[in-house]
């Protein structure tokens, strides 16, 4: 494991702008810029144990990475880290910042489930042709909520869903107490009005929400996407959708960002936001927070406690 002593600070690479001095009170590292677009390590980094890494130019940063002969961790910018997992260097640890986008995220895939439950988007319509049209709508009271996630993001939102009398149940990779496996959620899916997905996007949760699983859930059921685009078969999602047995929300589509002219855009029953789940007032200095806290943990020797790939010896 690296250590701040008796060699000195732990040299970490941390993108241009305000990255350094985001570190800068960090005990036992130093920090020194990097361009995430330029493959070629700044001189003053050549020997770098850990770098941040923002996303801005994945193709770039790898390269980058791939020259540091003495890298032991990425530390992402991002609770998401499919970008880097199986793409760093062997041998290099990935840590994400868990807990900095949780509650935000959370509260917007908790907003646009409520928004198709009071049928907002009707309202709006309405609005907009200057119609007052009540209706009748479904509420969150006693509804049963599926979500695919058991982890900071899915525990934040089964808490606000709580006080509206949401009947919810959390799904993970294995079976635990409060957690359903992934691997036995079939038998789930007909007795639930929404599911709500915020699960890890890797090899195993890759379109988990196929046309096989939409297909056992009932008429009108509600699914909300905060996860990842590649979690959902778009192809499936959309039949669905056009048929109208189906509504959904997505903060994250496949493809991502959205292109223009793509049928996610004037599918019926689903709403689209763009990818901001996490982008709240202070996002920087949460996601900040946490990977500082991950990069003092690694300077003083211990295994950050937000490690999701690879170990530290």
């Amino acid at each position: 494991m690296s250590s701040a002593s008796p060699s000195g600070p732990l040299l970490v690479l941390v993108p241009r702008g305000d990255g350094p001095g985001r570190l800068a009170a960090v005990p036992g590292v130093r920090a020194v810029p990097y361009d995430p677009a330029d493959p070629v390590p700044p001189a003053a980094g050549r020997d770098a144990e850990a770098v941040v890494v923002d996303g801005s130019d994945v193709p770039a940063t790898l390269e980058l990475l791939g020259r540091l002969p003495r890298l032991r961790l990425v530390q992402t910018l991002s609770a998401g880290f499919d970008a880097w997992e199986g793409r760093v260097p062997d041998g290099v640890a990935i840590s994400n910042v868990r807990g900095a986008h949780g509650r935000a995220t959370a509260e917007l895939a908790v907003a646009l489930l409520l928004a198709h439950v009071r049928e907002l988007p009707r309202f709006g319509a309405a609005q907009a042709r200057g119609a007052w049209a009540p209706t009748v709508t479904a509420s969150l009271a006693g509804a049963r909520v599926l979500l695919l996630g058991a982890g900071d993001l899915a525990r934040h939102a089964a808490a606000m869903l709580a006080p509206f009398g949401a009947r919810t149940t959390l799904v993970g990779r294995t079976a635990r107490d409060g957690v359903v496996a992934l691997a036995d959620v079939d038998a789930l899916l007909p007795a639930q009005d929404a599911v709500v997905c915020v699960l890890p996007l890797n090899d195993a949760t890759r379109g988990v929400i196929d046309a096989a699983f939409l297909a056992r859930l009932r008429d009108g059921a509600i699914v909300v996407n905060a996860g990842r685009g590649p979690l959902v078969d778009t192809d499936a999602l959309l039949a669905e959708l056009r048929a109208g047995r189906l509504r959904a929300a997505l903060d994250v589509t496949d493809p991502e960002p959205l292109p223009a002219g793509h049928p996610l855009w004037d599918a019926p029953g689903l709403l689209v936001t763009p990818h901001v789940g996490g982008d709240t007032t202070g996002a920087e200095d949460r996601q900040w927070r946490v990977a500082a806290e991950a990069l003092a943990a690694f300077a003083r020797g211990e295994r950050p406690a937000t490690l999701v790939a690879g170990d530290l010896p």
